[in-house]
């Protein structure tokens, strides 16, 4: 079976890794163009064209595979099969027609749950309990393809997106091995997804990590969690913004505003009133500087207390 990979991030590596392990003819890989990088904005491979060319997979980069440039490309290569997983870009009808046996979706949730591109973090940023890998047949809509298989993990008290992504990862090559051995067996069953259970979150962007101090602790938690490591939750500091990573939650309820900074040294630690109780920062990170505990920032700098983060 001629299969053609698309993929761009670290998430899409395992799957591809299993398809190359498992003797699958896998013809080429689609992913995203280069980036700009780092501070010093160079141009940097994707995880998933990386792994390819280890390989020596043919690798191709259209900005967009719909285009006359990109369908041409796709069709030179006579798939039987396509297989996305967190590509990043929408597939034409003309695209899916291609492949002989259609394209399946290797995506981040349990579906209908959680359509988009970003399930993994909203998975958490939404207090789920558990979560997983559906398999399905990709067409032209949003993750709205008939199931073809499921998994599901639990989440943990302290999973972040990032954490959450990696596991799920390598849920998704597993069952993508299931999916497409039940696919050649003739035992594969596609089922239509309930649309009245469908749920659908945006495209996370910065705005998307600004804490809110007038919610409970649990849901600034799961914030904070949900976006690390990007786009990171952010309060303001003054005229600087202040990334957090991690924060833990202090029993009892304060009578100053949320958003007051109740402690902050090295000794006592970061502590800001929030909707329902006391949050310590445990991990944040100022414009400029690396990540750390918070108690190490403010061994080397001052921060008065009563004032109030996220204000104008």
């Amino acid at each position: 079976m001629r299969i053609v990979m698309m993929g761009t991030p670290d998430f899409a590596v395992p799957s591809l890794k299993a398809l190359i392990r498992e003797g699958y003819e896998v013809v080429g890989v689609f992913c995203q163009p280069d980036r700009p990088k780092g501070r010093g904005h160079k141009l940097a491979a994707c995880p998933v064209k990386e792994e390819a060319l280890r390989a020596g997979i043919p690798v191709f980069q259209p900005e967009k595979i719909k285009s006359p440039e990109g369908l041409a490309m796709l069709r030179s290569l006579e798939p039987d099969l396509c297989v996305t997983a967190a590509f990043g870009q929408l597939l034409s009808r003309d695209c899916l027609a291609v492949p002989r046996f259609g394209t399946i979706n290797v995506h981040a949730s349990l579906l209908p749950k959680h359509r988009g591109s970003a399930p993994v973090h909203y998975s958490i940023i939404c207090g789920d309990k558990e979560t997983g890998i559906t398999t399905m047949m990709t067409d032209v809509g949003m993750d709205t393809g008939d199931i073809l298989m499921k998994a599901s993990t639990r989440i943990s008290e302290d999973d972040t997106a990032e954490t959450l992504t990696h596991k799920l990862s390598l849920l998704g090559a597993e069952l993508l091995i299931e999916t497409i051995g039940a696919m050649e067996n003739g035992s594969l069953v596609r089922t239509p997804q309930d649309e009245s259970r469908a749920t659908y979150e945006p495209k996370l962007t910065r705005e998307t990590g600004r804490i809110d101090w007038t919610k409970k602790a649990r849901e600034i938690d799961r914030l904070v969690r949900g976006t690390d490591p990007w786009p990171a939750a952010f309060t303001t500091f003054g005229e600087e913004t202040m990334k957090v990573f991690a924060v833990r939650r202090i029993a009892g309820k304060p009578e100053a505003e949320p958003g007051t900074v109740l402690t902050a040294d090295a000794k006592s630690g970061l502590a800001v009133a929030c909707g329902d109780s006391v949050l310590e920062l445990l991990e944040i990170q100022m414009p400029g500087q690396r990540r750390m505990p918070a108690g190490d920032y403010l061994r080397g700098h001052s921060m008065d207390t009563g004032i109030r983060l996220g204000g104008d």
